[in-house]
């Protein structure tokens, strides 16, 4: 199961899944995404943040057994000083993109339990390492990822079932775009100066390519990642800020 899983990332996960023969289930807030999805792909409609969807989409699955949950909805959330966030908008943030992840994993662990076997993979960020100028309830739903994931390991180790985490990068695509719009906006400054930052606070001054992602989550998967658990893995060409205030002037293009 791919949360989030009609467009984006989850998508190119749920792709990938396929491509290396899962049965695959996704669902999504977007209705029709889920409706274009392609037929190898069966999705449903759902608010991971309502419980009672989560259930009625989740149960009916998880009976037969389940081998993998991807956790991967979230939102960027607003980006703006904390005194200016509204009460909503923290709770929306966090309730997306971490208690949709409280919401899915309680669904499918008795299933992993009895059949004594089971992977998650959660999706968080490097600004859950590291924080995050003007980002505020996103870096604090992300942190909590890592903080759930590490507990979840300790817990359902001993039965079979391993817990990591993912940190990504900037992740090319209209995600990423929108971020960078609304980082210039907060601070007065081009997109092209912001995207370029970006890139800038890597040591391999890149993004990530969607699909680097999921080769991930294929591993973690797999049973070449069976003894992974417990781990929180960036994949983001090793970021060195999240968010620097000049190009290096090793990086810089002029002067």
């Amino acid at each position: 199961m791919v949360t989030a899983g009609a467009g984006g990332l989850g998508l190119v996960v749920a792709r990938a899944l396929v491509g290396e023969g899962a049965t695959v289930f996704v669902c999504d807030i977007d209705e029709r995404a889920v409706a274009d999805l392609p037929s190898a792909v069966e999705g449903a409609p759902v608010d991971v943040t309502d419980p009672d969807a989560v259930a009625a989409w989740l149960d009916p699955i998880t009976a037969s057994g389940v081998d993998l949950l991807v956790n991967n909805a979230g939102t960027a959330g607003p980006t703006k000083p904390l005194e200016e966030i509204t009460p909503d908008e923290w709770r929306r943030c966090l309730a997306v993109g971490l208690d949709s992840q409280f919401n899915c994993t309680r669904r499918v662990i008795p299933a992993m339990k009895r059949q004594q076997s089971g992977a998650i993979v959660n999706i968080s960020s490097t600004a859950g390492i590291m924080g995050m100028p003007y980002r505020a309830p996103y870096v604090a739903a992300k942190f909590g990822v890592v903080g759930l994931t590490k507990t979840l390991a300790m817990e359902l180790g001993r039965h079979g079932i391993r817990v990591n985490a993912i940190a990504p990068g900037a992740i090319t695509g209209e995600r990423m775009d929108r971020v960078i719009a609304a980082h210039a906006e907060a601070e007065g400054l081009p997109t092209e100066e912001i995207g370029s930052l970006y890139a800038e606070g890597t040591s391999m001054g890149t993004f990530v390519d969607p699909q680097e992602i999921a080769d991930m989550v294929v591993f973690l998967a797999s049973s070449r990642g069976k003894r992974v658990s417990g781990q929180v893995i960036s994949v983001d060409g090793h970021t060195e800020t999240l968010y620097p205030r000049t190009l290096r002037p090793d990086r810089q293009k002029n002067g």
